[in-house]
């Protein structure tokens, strides 16, 4: 075990602190006090580590005020005094660092052997404990260099470089599968955690389904989680809006002898796709990014996008309350995001709150459990059909009527194709507004509506709108999950 620490390497970073406190703004990116071996090392850089957040000097005399007697003996803090001082003390953090992953690994080694052999759970149990505890490891063991002026321009003019061969192309990312909402957004970006929410009925499935269509159709590869929908139901839906057959004969299979042969050839096209759906209805952050790892090392997958619908049903990992579990999911699949270099799109639910509003227009607030989501997310996006409503309205007051014993003629068209809003609330690195869809509702796919050649802009008052919630919900608290 003495591979994995040094005392001396310990006592050196720490007499290093006290000569030269400035030196301790750099080392509190990359150490914390379980890295040190020796506990009482621990307890003198927590102390040190709390002097400076509260602004004091680090010195003797602080140190030995904030240390318990019983906790660390003298001779120890005597010891690091006398220690001869050190010039490069970057390299001893990362020896200290290096032991202290080392020794994580270690005790990793006796958890796989207690939870395979000793305790009495099931082997996926037993990974997700070990997967789970590996990432732990591996998260906090990753540091990152600063980086000074010059990598920063020259990184800066690469990418300018890269924009200019696309010919001002305004899709530089995955395609989101609709022209207008490219030109908003300029596609999905590597690394973009793209949240898409609406209430229930309005289609979210649907859109994300025609966005990894389009996706598979351009020979990329797709993993679609589905928490809520098997896979059948969801190639059904995915058949319809490919083939333009109605979604109803499709389960019936009511069809003529052209329709027939207009779905045996999209079975043969889609045959060839990289499409990967997992509809167990059961999943944690653990085992998601498990999955996507397997299936990116085959780079003939070619894995460009990961869908999940929907966040609110992945399983925690832990004993947390749930709104803990929701931020560990998101910040979860933003990290796994960055790390693979794709864009994740995971689905959301809506505060039922808003049915309460006379405009019923979805913003940041209605996101249920929204605050770590909210802050995660690069792109949050709600899908939003005023018809929905027009009908359940005309529904509602058709029965009171009736109930009354008097007679009420809806004036409410059941329109074939219905107008749908995507409505951008958060995007990190461009504007919000609202870009509106044709949704087809016997094919359930969205298209670009006919003659938009607008990039899907939404009227100035609209824009303005949506600044002012956002400008709103800063000042309030986020809702309770209802």
């Amino acid at each position: 075990m003495d591979s994995v620490y040094s005392i001396n390497i310990e006592r050196a970073v720490l007499s290093s602190v006290l000569f030269n406190p400035e030196e301790l703004e750099e080392i509190l990116g990359v150490l914390k006090p379980k890295d040190f071996y020796l506990p009482a090392h621990q307890k003198i850089y927590e102390v040190m580590m709390n002097l400076h957040g509260e602004d004091m000097p680090i010195d003797e005399e602080f140190i030995r005020k904030r240390l318990d007697n019983k906790e660390v003996d003298d001779s120890i803090l005597i010891e690091i005094l006398s220690a001869n001082p050190i010039t490069n003390t970057i390299a001893y953090v990362k020896e200290i660092k290096d032991g202290s992953v080392k020794r994580e690994l270690a005790t990793l080694a006796t958890t796989i052997k207690k939870v395979a052999i000793e305790d009495e759970v099931t082997a996926n149990d037993a990974l997700d404990t070990i997967q789970g505890e590996l990432y732990k490891i591996s998260t906090d063991s990753a540091t990152s260099e600063l980086k000074d002026m010059h990598v920063i321009t020259g990184d800066t003019l690469s990418y300018i470089e890269r924009m200019k061969k696309l010919g001002n192309k305004h899709l530089i990312g995955e395609t989101t599968g609709f022209e207008a909402l490219d030109r908003r957004t300029t596609g999905f970006n590597e690394g973009d955690l793209i949240i898409i929410a609406a209430r229930p009925a309005m289609g979210k499935t649907a859109l994300v389904l025609n966005m990894a269509l389009k996706n598979v159709e351009s020979n990329k590869g797709v993993i679609f989680f589905s928490l809520e929908m098997p896979a059948e139901q969801l190639m059904l839906r995915m058949l319809a809006a490919k083939t333009s057959i109605p979604l109803q004969n499709l389960r019936k299979g009511d069809m003529d002898d052209n329709q027939w042969s207009h779905l045996t050839g999209a079975f043969d096209d889609l045959n060839q796709k990289k499409l990967f759906v997992d509809d167990g209805g059961s999943i944690n952050i653990n085992q998601l990014r498990a999955r996507v790892r397997k299936l990116a090392q085959n780079e003939d997958n070619n894995i460009k996008l990961v869908i999940i619908d929907y966040l609110q049903l992945m399983q925690g990992t832990g004993n947390k309350d749930r709104h803990q579990e929701v931020s560990d999911i998101s910040r979860g699949l933003k990290m796994l995001a960055r790390e693979m270099k794709i864009p994740i799109i995971a689905l959301s639910q809506l505060n039922r709150g808003l049915e309460n509003r006379p405009d019923k227009r979805p913003m940041l607030s209605d996101l249920r459990e929204s605050g770590a989501i909210e802050q995660d997310a690069d792109i949050i996006m709600f899908v939003y059909r005023d018809d929905v409503y027009k009908e359940r309205d005309e529904a509602r007051k058709e029965k009171e009527a009736k109930d009354k014993g008097e007679e009420y003629k809806s004036s409410f068209v059941n329109k074939p194709v219905e107008e749908a809003e995507v409505i951008i609330g958060k995007q990190r690195n461009g504007p919000i507004g609202t870009v509106k869809l044709d949704f087809q509702k016997e094919l359930t796919r969205f298209i670009d509506k006919e003659n938009d050649m607008g990039g899907g802009s939404a009227p100035i008052e609209t824009v303005f709108e949506n600044i002012a919630d956002i400008e709103k919900e800063t000042q309030i608290d986020m809702p309770d999950i209802i």
